[in-house]
């Protein structure tokens, strides 16, 4: 995966129509945040649930979706979409739009649970294990969508 740059609302139209949709998955332990990072299993980097966007469906319910195939978790977006950013896979670029979700059920066993795997972690922590992905940039703003006092 090749990041192309983080887009917002002032880049071209097509960069507008996001072609992917992902979720930022997040629960309260405490006074604490945690967020769900997933990967292939037996892959080095971890990343966030995210997929294309089909025909019919909407970016939110392709985040939502994507959260309960790729990491067994369901839940409700929080606030409208944290942004979008781009990334190149397999010589196409592809802009994504990311969404904060509140996680409301966490199942034990799900769809690509043969294949993924998925682990809790800090906020912090999720800003180091996410530094190298689109996503980090996006943690901040989902702090204050979700802050931890609340």
């Amino acid at each position: 995966m090749r990041t192309l740059g983080y887009a917002d609302s002032m880049t071209p139209q097509r960069a507008r129509v996001p072609q992917q949709a992902a979720a930022i998955p997040i629960r309260r332990r405490g006074s604490d945040l945690q967020v769900c990072l997933i990967r292939k299993r037996l892959a080095g980097s971890w990343g966030i649930p995210k997929g294309t966007v089909d025909s019919g469906h909407t970016h939110a319910s392709t985040a939502l979706n994507e959260a309960w195939e790729e990491a067994g978790l369901r839940g409700r977006l929080v606030g409208d979409a944290l942004g979008t950013y781009r990334y190149e896979k397999y010589g196409r670029p592809l802009t994504v739009m990311v969404f904060l979700m509140e996680v409301l059920e966490h199942h034990k066993d799900w769809i690509e649970a043969g294949i993924r795997e998925r682990k809790w972690v800090s906020l912090e922590e999720a800003g180091t294990l996410l530094v190298e992905h689109p996503a980090h940039a996006f943690l901040a703003r989902a702090l204050q969508v979700f802050p931890l006092d609340a």
